[in-house]
């Protein structure tokens, strides 16, 4: 699965034009068989949003300015990174617009197997979760939050992956929601020997608060770092789509070469 990109029946070029200078009927009826207008209402229902302006088709994200955009900052936890053979066992996130939350969601899942190592890195245990909603119920109360907000996450690949395939896993089509991973825009944003959300809190007093690996505590630092990190992009950055291709192809900055906390302490 291709993670930086919506994956569906477009080639990249497409995709790329769909955030750029618009896709035209012609080029977008070459590569679908199916009805447009179904497949417009079905892209939607994941999460996707595409409209018509002067004969062409973008994403909506193209034209809509960053402050009247909804950004949804997502982490999860897991008992595993195999999606064949684990699952979610916590999901939290918040919904952001102009920079202030606007709506929050967080679940555990009921899960049968945590492995002792996960149980130390997390605190959840699956005594915690016995009484948590399952899997299915949590991803269909989770799809109707992210709507077709711009998914947010600290390495997002990760993430949305993983959320996308629990969706399928249980009868849902894959996300298609626009992404933004907050460790690539906090590179071309905040100087940092590294980039860890962890070693960014701790840098940065994002969350004084943070209890590391639990999903809510995460969204939370990553909130605080996204906000960080916007009173640094270029003012050309505009729409949502513009800080999306900022957060990819923007220079990186340099990262100093000694740890500078470490000489701190020294």
């Amino acid at each position: 699965m291709i993670l930086d990109e919506p994956s569906f029946s477009l080639d990249a070029k497409s995709i790329h034009k769909l955030s750029t200078k618009g896709l035209s009927l012609k080029t977008l009826k070459e590569q679908i068989d199916n009805d447009l207008d179904f497949l417009l209402e079905l892209w939607h229902s994941q999460g996707l949003e595409i409209v018509k302006q002067a004969g062409n088709f973008y994403f909506t994200t193209a034209f809509k300015p960053m402050q009247e955009s909804t950004f949804c900052i997502v982490d999860i936890e897991t008992n595993g990174s195999k999606i064949d053979k684990h699952q979610i066992i916590e999901i939290a996130a918040l919904k952001i617009k102009n920079g202030l939350v606007v709506e929050r969601f967080e679940s555990l899942v009921e899960c049968h197997e945590i492995n002792p190592h996960i149980t130390e890195i997390t605190g959840i245990s699956t005594n915690d979760t016995k009484d948590a909603p399952n899997l299915k119920q949590v991803m269909y109360d989770f799809r109707t939050f992210l709507g077709d907000s711009v998914f947010i996450a600290h390495d997002v690949k990760f993430d949305y992956k993983f959320v996308s395939l629990s969706m399928q896993k249980i009868g849902l089509p894959p996300l298609l929601n626009r992404c933004l991973c907050s460790l690539s825009l906090a590179e071309r944003t905040i100087e940092s020997y590294r980039y860890a959300l962890s070693y960014l809190n701790e840098s940065f007093n994002l969350n004084p608060n943070a209890t590391h690996h639990r999903a809510m505590s995460d969204v939370i630092t990553t909130y605080e770092l996204f906000k960080l990190s916007l009173c640094s992009v270029d003012v050309e950055v505009k729409t949502a789509e513009d800080l999306i291709r900022y957060s990819k192809e923007a220079k990186r900055l340099k990262r100093p070469k000694f740890d500078p906390r470490i000489e701190d302490q020294e």
